[in-house]
Parts: structure tokens; sequence; C-alpha cells
């Protein structure tokens, strides 16, 4: 078997792509896209027409028309991926909304409502906002609606707590990201997964998650190579982009399991976060402070580079 078929018994495994040709090749249990991700989608030429006739349905929408498109157009590609595959695709909120609570929520709404109108349960459906304290509050208020969250951008123990504490269904810890700030920080060029911070973190979270019976899920995101993705066999889910899903399918060698529900681990105490707490951690947390409002404004940056290719083609 190769290193992927060991890995999908153990794992579920879920493709960081909006690559229909891509999805459909390697179909995964579920997909998840990004602003990037949905950029790139949209570029290609199969899609131009579904372009332009969501360009003219939206023409007498004023200055909020691009933003209507935009979201229009992510359900679109959201509903195109759910008939590949047979579980979830995380849709995401705008991450220029991701320090307003009450605008992530409606949002959300509208984003439920779109797919509702597209025949898709609501099951299939992950909301995905980035994990600021305002964003971890919405998503709390979200799930005790019934609509499910991913919560993205995770960097600090302390924001994997705060989404445990709200109920999320699961969390994106970031593993690659880390890893480039490590490597900067200690001015090294490569880093053995022994030693990989972005690795280490998530096994701390599963762990944690697991001692205490959370039922939120940890999902492995921004790899940068197949030893970090083994590095967590046995991890609730990992989103893998389709490069290294081909290196793990093409790879053959025994996949261990290295993380299990049944694991024994140091005893981590029970943390509940307060918003003042949650700050104070979060200004401790000097990994977090750097790639959190990065991570939102690249988020932000791509939906802006979506909007200028539209009002370019709506000319």
């Amino acid at each position: 078997m190769s290193a992927l078929s060991q890995l999908q018994t153990m794992t579920t495994i879920v493709a960081d792509t909006g690559d229909l040709s891509a999805i459909a090749r390697l179909k995964p249990v579920d997909a998840t896209t990004n602003p990037s991700l949905i950029t790139k989608a949209l570029t290609h030429p199969d899609k131009q027409a579904m372009l332009a006739d969501t360009l003219n349905r939206y023409s007498n929408h004023g200055d909020d028309m691009i933003d209507k498109v935009i979201d229009d157009l992510t359900v679109q590609v959201g509903c195109d991926i759910l008939k590949l595959i047979d579980g979830r695709v995380s849709t995401e909120v705008d991450a220029r909304l991701s320090y307003d609570t009450e605008a992530t929520i409606a949002k959300a709404h509208e984003f439920m409502e779109a797919y509702e109108r597209a025949g898709v349960d609501k099951d299939r459906i992950l909301i995905k906002i980035a994990a600021t304290w305002q964003g971890i509050k919405a998503a709390e208020q979200l799930e005790k609606e019934g609509i499910h969250c991913n919560l993205t951008l995770i960097f600090g123990q302390h924001q994997a707590v705060a989404c445990a504490e709200a109920g999320v269904t699961l969390i994106s810890p970031f593993v690659g990201r880390i890893l480039d700030w490590q490597k900067r920080e200690q001015n090294r060029q490569d880093i053995p997964v022994s030693e990989d911070m972005g690795v280490q973190s998530v096994k701390r979270t599963y762990q944690y998650y697991k001692q205490h019976g959370y039922k939120t899920q940890v999902m492995g995101a921004s790899f940068r190579s197949v030893d970090q993705i083994l590095a967590l066999a046995g991890c609730d889910l990992l989103t893998i982009s389709p490069e290294l899903l081909d290196e793990l399918a093409a790879l053959d060698t025994n996949v261990e399991q290295v993380l299990s529900a049944d694991m024994t681990s140091e005893t981590m105490p029970k943390l509940s976060l307060t918003e003042e707490q949650f700050s104070a951690e979060y200004e401790k947390d000097s990994i977090t402070q750097h790639l959190l409002p990065k991570g939102i404004d690249g988020f932000i940056n791509a939906r802006d580079e979506l909007a200028k290719a539209l009002k370019q083609l709506n000319k």
C-alpha cells in the first residue's frame, strides 16, 4: 500500500484545493478552500462563462456588486466541489470581518441560506472563520444554531483552548507557517520533524482535546513536506495540497500511527479563558502575534485580487 492509502486508514484526508479536476482525481472525503484557492479555480478557462453570467446577474447592485459576486461564486465553487466528494466543504467568511462577531454571524447565515437554496444539506458545510476572539465567539453562536464551523489560522494553544470551549466542530492549526516562522527566528534552513514547532503544536492540541474529552476535531493544515504529514498520522483530519497528496500516493514506505485518542501523555490542566485572559496569552505568544494578522491580511489580499479581476471583466 502507498503511504497515502495507509494514511487514509488512520486519518480523514481533506483536499486543500478548489481545483475541481484535482478533487475528482484524488477523491478526498472533504475539501477546504480559501480566497487564494477560489481565485485560482475561477481563473480556469472553463469557468469564464460562469463568471460572465454571475457578473450579469448582479450588474444593478451598485457599490456592493463585486462583494455579492464573490460570495455567489464562492458558493457555486462549493456546490461544484460537493458533487465530487462524499463529505463536507469549508466555505470561508470574508476575512475583513475577522474582528466583527455580528458581521461574521450574518455572513455565515447568508452562505447557509445560499447553500440551502442550492439544495445542499447544512451538515455538508463548514463555515470557515479566522480564530480571533471575535471569530471564536461568532462560531460559538453559530454552533448553537446547528451551523458547523472550521476555525482557521490556529497558531497558539490559547486559540485551540478557546475553540474547544466554544464547541466548534473543528480547528485548522497551520503547521507549515509555524515552521516557516521557526526557520526565520532560528536562522535555520533545515529543521528535523522531531524539532518542528508546527508538528509539536498539533500534537499538543490533539492530546489536550482527547485528554479532556472535547468533541472538537483537529485538522492539521499548511504542510511543507510529507514528513510533517506522516509525523501527524492518526490526527482527526489532515488537509493536504494536491502536490503533497501525489507525493504520498507515490511513496512506498511503512506508515506508523503517531496519534490516537487513547495515547498516553503528560497530564495537561483543563483551561477556560476569558476575553482578557485570551488577550493576555496572545500578547505572550510571538508566533500568533506575527502569523495571525499576516494570515488574515493574506486572505484579504487574495479577495482583493479576485475583486480587481472581476472589475476588469465587468468593464
